[in-house]
């Protein structure tokens, strides 16, 4: 197959088509950083009265929902930009600006909140050593890493994801031991982390809201369609397994936590809880085992989340919605968006100050927009413009199934931090005033892919241009 891709120059150097299936399923679940579980496990533990299983449950159903509508979106459109790219030729290219402007804010921050994470751990290790060389090193380290090659990315992710699922494994199992010599009854009572008399459903559909930034692996594997040889084929599995492995793996692990630890009265310290968690199941050797393990998660992650959001900058740059010159930038020999890369990295180096908690904020909402749109995006192309609505698998293909994915985002979304939403609205407000500015007031078109926006002369001003909505045929 073709190693070329959409572009508004044929002479561009482009991504290189090498992933295989089980390389972007190990990007998504580095992505996911299995080890997150624990950190995430923390966060919810209050939030749900000790049901954090079941809050993961929860949110592992809306995602696979939603993971099946951005399967059909990839085989109707198997370029990079996720989120972006569907709704702007399934809906409208206004529509698509604001659905990437915002996923930006999700995307961009990961590598940074995988820093913080390393930083955290590193620092519980070797805490006389000052944080910011802890920042400085581990962003050094992704970076150059992502610059050379995503080949690189994957296979070293590999490694990584490997060594993090050995880790759980080896939990899990001195979790069970440690509970079987424990109070008798404790072992038996095994459905306590699922419900229990003090289960509620609006705390765990809070925590449920709170652990989709766990799932964003899913869905930014989407990104890596123009990497692979035949994305109409293996990106939609990719994204499938990706959330239904990681879903597994939440499960699992928070479930054996749970039931070691019923509330969080035994941790010291709930805002770096891990060692505490560490210290009581394994003993001092598995501490820092573990310890050790949870920064190798955060650089698989940080790896990964980096590599994602720099190609959907390289698209909207590609689009000429940002500087073609600067963000549709592909290096000639590594074929990465090095600048792209860099941006990123910088942009990481913001762990020296933030707290945990503030940066989980900042991903949510990105995440639900793009949740959202994606399986609006379903029901708009397939069933409404594309008039796929005469059979009954017609109408649950592309009427039911998106709008059960939709119905469950919207849960999670009035179960939002209200942080996390003004950061969001104003994010959005922006995002919409640089729209503004992209179309000239809304004279010109969004620019998309082979389309650049035109120069802005008195001449032009004086002459209403509407808003170019692709065609079917068009899209096709």
């Amino acid at each position: 197959m073709s190693q070329s891709t959409i572009s508004s120059s044929p002479n561009r150097v482009q991504l290189k088509r090498s992933l295989k299936l089980w390389q972007i399923v190990i990007i998504g679940l580095a992505y996911l950083t299995p080890m997150t579980v624990f950190d995430s496990f923390v966060i919810v533990s209050g939030k749900t009265e000790g049901h954090v299983p079941s809050a993961y449950i929860l949110a592992l159903v809306a995602v696979l929902f939603t993971a099946i509508s951005y399967g059909k979106l990839v085989r109707q459109f198997p370029e990079a930009g996720s989120a972006y790219t569907y709704s702007q030729k399934a809906i409208n290219p206004h529509v698509g600006f604001m659905v990437g402007w915002l996923s930006l804010m999700d995307y961009m921050f990961l590598p940074m909140i995988n820093t913080l994470l390393a930083k955290i751990y590193l620092m519980a290790l070797f805490p006389s050593v000052d944080p910011w060389i802890w920042v400085v090193g581990f962003v050094a380290v992704m970076t150059v890493i992502n610059l050379r090659s995503v080949n690189w990315v994957a296979n070293l992710n590999m490694v990584l994801v490997f060594i993090q699922i050995a880790i759980l494994v080896v939990f899990i199992y001195l979790v069970w031991q440690g509970l079987s010599q424990g109070p008798e009854g404790i072992q038996r009572d095994l459905a306590r982390p699922f419900f229990s008399d003090e289960a509620r459903v609006v705390p765990i559909i809070a925590g449920a809201t709170v652990l989709c930034f766990s799932f964003l692996g899913f869905d930014a594997v989407s990104t890596l369609s123009e990497e692979t040889p035949d994305p109409k084929k293996v990106i939609p599995k990719a994204i499938f397994l990706t959330a239904f492995y990681g879903g597994i793996i939440f499960v699992s692990v928070s479930f054996f936590i749970q039931l070691f630890f019923p509330d969080l009265s035994m941790l010291s310290d709930p805002d770096n809880a891990l060692p505490d968690i560490a210290l009581y199941v394994g003993g001092k050797f598995f501490q820092v085992v573990l310890l050790c393990c949870t920064v190798v998660g955060a650089l698989a992650s940080g790896l990964a989340s980096q590599a994602s959001i720099a190609r959907l900058l390289y698209v909207m740059g590609r689009d000429n919605v940002f500087p073609e010159k600067i963000f549709g930038y592909i290096h000639p020999r590594w074929k990465t968006p090095v600048t792209n890369i860099l941006l990123v990295g910088v942009v990481a180096l913001t762990a020296i100050v933030l707290d945990l908690e503030s940066a989980i904020s900042l991903i949510n909402f990105g995440a639900l927009v793009a949740f959202s749109f994606v399986n609006i995006s379903v029901f708009w192309f397939f069933f409404v413009r594309q008039g796929r609505n005469k059979t009954l698998k017609d109408r649950v293909s592309f009427l039911v199934m998106p709008l059960i994915g939709a119905a469950m985002i919207v849960v999670l979304w009035l179960n939002l931090e209200v942080d996390s939403l003004r950061l969001g609205l104003i994010w959005g407000a922006l995002g919409f005033l640089y729209l503004v500015y992209l179309t000239r007031g809304f004279r010109q078109p969004v620019p998309t892919v082979g389309r650049k926006p035109q120069p802005l002369v008195p001449e032009l001003l004086s002459i209403p241009v509407t808003p170019v909505v692709p065609s079917v045929t068009e899209i096709k």
